[in-house]
């Protein structure tokens, strides 16, 4: 992508050069050729910088989106597309919540698990939901013992241990959200120029939250209303933008209609 589009590149050069400026250097050695791009610092200062350079090839051709939305570190993307921060000012956000997390104990888990929203709460009512991607489709997320307790009530239908390294969106983030407060409350927020559907609610995200650095801090710790994103986005047409076909699934099982386009699939040339 780099090497076959200009575009990209500018793109590309001008968001690893933000990371740069809030403390996080090396990242495009990482995202070429480290093992290092799997650890949460990068993982998600690298995510932020390939979808801002798709979103910039894109926009080059014409291709410009009415809405945007996005999942966990996605809804950054998707705010920052949107005109809510400087690209300094998302860097060093993304940086500190890839920092912060990564700081974390681990040990805790998550597990994606064919089951709904409402099944999972009358069965574990304690337990912490970190993302409703479908009508039956969700993923639980803690302490190991209380999502292999899930895995095993559930264990007529499919589900799978997620390759993390901390339990995301849980109550395993708390110790951390103070911190991210403190730097979210340092930042320029702007109303978003452009509709975004928040993952955090399922709603429009309004000027008010975006400003709010306890929406941010919530976005971080609470639920990923993915499914909600998509029935409240008003729209029939999705473009998934980052490195793999990973939204597109989700998308079409809440809108069997949609007509769903990812724009890179892994196993597949760039």
């Amino acid at each position: 992508m780099y090497d076959a589009f200009p575009v990209y590149a500018e793109a590309f050069d001008a968001a690893c050069g933000a990371f740069e400026g809030v403390g996080l250097g090396g990242l495009r050695g990482v995202m070429w050729s480290s093992e290092e791009v799997h650890q949460t610092r990068f993982a998600q200062a690298a995510l932020f910088v390939h979808e801002v350079a798709l979103v910039a090839l894109l926009e080059s051709w014409g291709v410009v989106a009415d809405v945007v939305a996005g999942h966990s570190l996605g809804g950054l993307t998707a705010a920052y597309v949107a005109g809510v921060w400087s690209l300094g000012d998302a860097a060093r956000l993304i940086e500190a919540r890839g920092r912060l997390m990564q700081a974390l104990s681990s040990g805790g888990a998550m597990a994606a698990v064919e089951a709904s929203e409402a099944e999972v709460r009358e069965a574990f009512g304690g337990i912490d939901i970190a993302a409703v991607n479908g009508p039956r489709a969700v993923v639980v997320s803690g302490p190991e013992a209380e999502v292999e307790g899930v895995r095993e009530y559930f264990r007529d239908r499919r589900s799978r241990r997620l390759s993390v390294s901390h339990a995301f969106h849980s109550v395993l983030m708390e110790p951390v959200l103070d911190a991210f407060r403190e730097v979210v409350a340092g930042l320029e927020c702007r109303p978003p120029l452009r509709r975004v559907i928040s993952d955090a609610t399922g709603e429009v995200l309004t000027a008010e939250q975006a400003a709010d650095p306890d929406y941010w801090v919530g976005h971080v710790r609470g639920t990923v209303r993915f499914a909600d994103v998509v029935a409240n986005a008003d729209v029939t047409r999705f473009v998934e933008i980052g490195p793999d076909a990973a939204l597109t699934p989700m998308v079409q099982q809440t809108l069997p209609e949609a007509v769903c386009f990812p724009l890179q699939r892994a196993g597949q040339d760039e």
